[in-house]
């Protein structure tokens, strides 16, 4: 039996990101999401080199910034360059876990015209965070009328 080319608890995409405190990152995501640690791999200077937490089903991957690299955090870059997607069973729980955690809301969780109720923040470390639960199935016709009765 070969090795597979996605290991088993992977998927095809996973994100990873840069901080400045990556164990303080780690503590904070464990407080916000319920991650749950599996690696921490130690670099030079108490600096964490690689780690991983999974969130849900999936694994977010994460390192303290390294700038000999280019891996800059968004508190080097002066904010983030991307975001990161949740979905959860109750947005509205997790959104204010995060915020009790240290978050701060950029915009509440309210109900959106593709059929998701989604909420953004911004992690104590500059990451945005896009936290949804999907409430319906819409085709893009449905989706293009309730966006069209929004403006």
């Amino acid at each position: 039996m070969g090795v597979k080319a996605i290991p088993d608890g992977y998927y095809s995409l996973t994100p990873y990101v840069y901080v400045k405190g990556a164990a303080e990152a780690i503590e904070f995501y464990t407080k916000a999401f319920g991650a749950t640690e599996t690696v921490r791999m130690p670099g030079p200077g108490g600096k964490i080199m690689h780690a991983e937490v999974k969130i849900g089903n999936s694994i977010l991957m994460l390192a303290d910034e390294n700038p000999e690299q280019h891996a800059l955090s968004p508190a080097t870059r002066g904010g983030s360059t991307g975001s990161v997607m949740l979905y959860t069973e109750d947005v509205d729980a997790v959104f204010n876990k995060a915020l009790a955690a240290g978050a701060t809301a950029t915009m509440p969780p309210m109900d959106m015209f593709w059929g998701d109720r989604m909420g953004h923040l911004v992690d104590p470390f500059g990451h945005q965070w896009a936290i949804a639960t999907h409430k319906e199935d819409l085709s893009p016709e449905e989706m293009g009328k309730r966006m069209a009765a929004q403006k």
